[in-house]
């Protein structure tokens, strides 16, 4: 599908948890053991110091793996001590190296037997595990350590201290150590696939997902983190999560007012349905899709930015289904997250909004929503992802013809042809936009954007006409710039004081007339008046036959009357005419060179010349002077080969001098070109306003020419 090659998903990813918000549970926990006696260890090596108070840690987890209630009190201020050590990540590699983690996975289970000394009570019951499950979890949060904590059989300790709530306990405590486990195993199984699988065999997922049922909020946060990290990138993951029935639950917890919740709840959805279509499926047949869009507009920005995205998701489903999000009304929500200074959430509802887009029916709806603007917006991103976002949606909207006056008015063609994009893909959806765009530019779409044209604020009817010298047919031009006044708004922007106007207008006139294929460098020379006669190169300055003598600069070029008659009217004139010359038999040639005067009459004798650039100027003032137009136009175009940004102020009056008017249009054509180059330049301004009124002319005679001139 077209879609799918241009836009692809924003990259999900597991949520790796680094336990930076500090709970009400946090907090007691942390008063208890400011109670207890701190180690300390004196030292004058503060890393060495760091080391031993960290092997102490360990010492006492080796020794202390007893129901009894020292060793148990013991082990629960080491846990603590080693997480809060742990918080700071450049002392993990330390912890892990002083031989902490097996210590700590051991604590992740209670001891297995009570002996009669220990008088058959359970002293800190959950605690120490937990203080293990936590401070391992922190461990992980480096990559290079997960697999050791795996090896060392931390999961299936893990996976058992999920369960600990199926013996009907249902305190704070075993809320507390179910939450640090599932949070461990998120950051176990953060981007780690080997690690993700480990925890389905070990039979992680059916009490995660039961524990989505769970009445605390925090453990609810912290299993639906652990699913979500699970779910990402593992089919077989995702698969099992569906099984296990977790769908319901799921979309129950979109609906929840707390924003944790809700944001973790979306972000499952969305890795489950992520490059699965069977499962996208199941979640829209259960209902996700209301409540999905109920959190567009929620309190948390995280929330939206999952939802937006998750609704792109589901765009890509079926035609009926993006239906079904515009219904249920997602565009204003997306259209304004499109306007929020967190450029995430602008690039997933600029995501959704693409996908939308790309039904017929939403199309007119998004532009309707005053989604046009802040889209075009968008392009002038530094986000290459937000950017090619932005486009993507625009050629959506682009291929409804109802939206190309509004994306015409609101000057989005200028914005396409002027923005910078970052990634070669952009730039390709931004090409096919403006062909869209242009091959709509007929029937009603013409009509009302001359209606525009005539009747619309002055800032429209420049924008209109802008667009339309890029995008309209040839056939067209005419209707447009002549009968509709077009080329005149074009006209006033080149001689605006505003160079981003006058810029607009260069280069609409460049365009227009590149397109009408009107201003080439060399037009062809017009017919001679009479048949012409060429006596061939071998009667040049031969006084075989010659009745005529010219003397130039002393010398005698001899010539034939015949041929000069037939070469233009200033020879006839000459010799048919009342003037001294029309008898004479020596004629004197004043003011011009002997290789001038040979070249011009080699020109008469054969019909063709090599015109060289260092005797052009000459030649051509020759040319105009004996009315030689087909000399005069070669002599034009070896002269507009040299034109340059330091001359072409200089030819153009050459042309004017000379009424050299091929030389003349390519001149223009230069300066409407070269433009930007030129405005810089002294006397530029003088030179623009010189030449608009022989754009005028020129294009009200090349449009006119133009047999098509049907009226819409």
């Amino acid at each position: 599908m077209e879609q799918q090659r241009e836009q692809s998903p924003p990259e999900r990813k597991g949520q790796k948890r680094k336990f930076e918000v500090k709970t009400e549970d946090d907090e007691e926990e942390e008063e208890e053991e400011l109670q207890k006696p701190a180690v300390s260890v004196l030292s004058a090596d503060p890393h060495q110091a760091l080391v031993c108070q960290i092997q102490a840690q360990v010492k006492i987890l080796s020794s202390t793996f007893s129901w009894k209630e020292a060793d148990r009190s013991a082990a629960k201020c080491a846990t603590h001590v080693l997480a809060e050590l742990a918080k700071n990540e450049e002392v993990v590699n330390v912890i892990v190296e002083a031989g902490a983690v097996p210590a700590l996975v051991k604590h992740l289970q209670a001891p297995l037997i009570i002996r009669e000394t220990d008088g058959g009570q359970r002293p800190f019951e959950h605690e120490v595990e937990k203080g293990s499950a936590f401070a391992l979890g922190l461990l992980a949060v480096k990559p290079e350590h997960q697999q050791l904590i795996v090896d060392s059989g931390a999961l299936s300790h893990l996976v058992s201290l999920l369960k600990r709530r199926r013996d009907g306990s249902n305190s704070r405590a075993v809320n507390g150590v179910i939450r640090r486990a599932a949070d461990a195993i998120t950051n176990l199984a953060h981007e780690n696939s080997v690690i993700k699988t480990s925890v389905r065999v070990e039979g992680g997922i059916p009490p995660l997902v039961e524990l989505l049922d769970s009445v605390d909020t925090k453990v609810q946060r912290a299993v639906a983190g652990a699913l979500r990290t699970l779910a990402f990138k593992n089919d077989e993951n995702k698969n099992q999560i569906v099984e296990c029935n977790a769908l319901p639950t799921l979309i129950l917890m979109l609906r929840s007012e707390d924003a944790a919740i809700h944001y973790e709840a979306v972000g499952v959805i969305g890795n489950l349905v992520h490059s699965s279509p069977n499962i996208k499926k199941e979640v829209l047949v259960a209902g996700a899709l209301q409540p999905v869009i109920g959190l567009l507009s929620s309190c948390c920005s995280e929330s939206q930015r999952e939802a937006a995205l998750l609704l792109g998701q589901f765009a890509a489903t079926d035609s009926d289904c993006k239906v079904h999000i515009v219904q249920r009304g997602a565009v204003r929500p997306l259209i304004e997250m499109l306007q929020s200074p967190d450029i995430q959430l602008k690039e997933m509802s600029a995501f959704a909004l693409g996908r939308l887009a790309q039904d017929t029916h939403n199309q007119a709806g998004i532009a309707h929503n005053d989604g046009l603007v802040p889209l075009l917006k968008l392009l002038d991103s530094k986000n290459g992802s937000l950017q090619h976002n932005a486009a993507f949606a625009l050629y959506g909207l682009a291929d409804n013809e109802d939206n190309v006056s509004d994306f015409i008015r609101v000057g989005g063609v200028q914005k396409l042809q002027d923005g910078e994009f970052i990634v070669q893909a952009t730039k390709d959806c931004v090409a096919k936009t403006l062909k869209r765009l242009e091959e709509k530019i007929n029937g009603r779409v013409l009509k009302h954007l001359l209606y525009l044209m005539r009747v619309g604020e002055k800032a429209v009817q420049r924008r209109v006409a802008v667009a339309l010298a890029h995008l309209c047919s040839p056939d067209d031009q005419r209707l447009i710039f002549i009968d509709n006044n077009g080329l005149e708004l074009l006209l006033g922007l080149l001689g605006s004081t505003n160079p981003k106007q006058q810029q607009d207008g260069s280069v609409a006139l460049y365009k227009m007339a590149n397109k009408a294929m009107a201003l080439s460098p060399m037009d062809a020379a017009p017919p001679s008046p009479t048949p012409q006669v060429y006596l061939g190169e071998q009667y040049v300055n031969n006084a075989t036959l010659s009745d005529v003598t010219f003397l130039v600069e002393g010398r005698r070029f001899y010539a034939h009357r015949i041929a000069l008659l037939a070469s233009s009217d200033a020879f006839r004139a000459m010799f048919d005419g009342g003037y001294r010359e029309k008898d004479a038999r020596d004629i004197e040639i004043p003011n011009i060179r002997w290789e001038v005067f040979e070249l011009m009459m080699r020109f008469i004798y054969t019909g063709s010349v090599d015109v060289t650039l260092d005797i052009a100027q000459d030649l051509i003032r020759a040319a105009d002077q004996y009315l030689l137009e087909g000399l005069k136009r070669l002599c034009e175009y070896a002269i507009a080969q040299d034109i340059s940004l330091e001359n072409v102020s200089s030819m153009y009056e050459l042309s004017e001098a000379f009424h050299a008017m091929s030389l003349r249009h390519t001149c223009i054509l230069f300066i409407l070109e070269q433009f930007d180059k030129m405005r810089d330049k002294p006397g530029f301004s003088h030179l623009i306003h010189r030449i608009i009124p022989e754009l005028r002319c020129y294009y009200s005679k090349v449009f006119k020419s133009n047999h098509r001139s049907t009226r819409l």
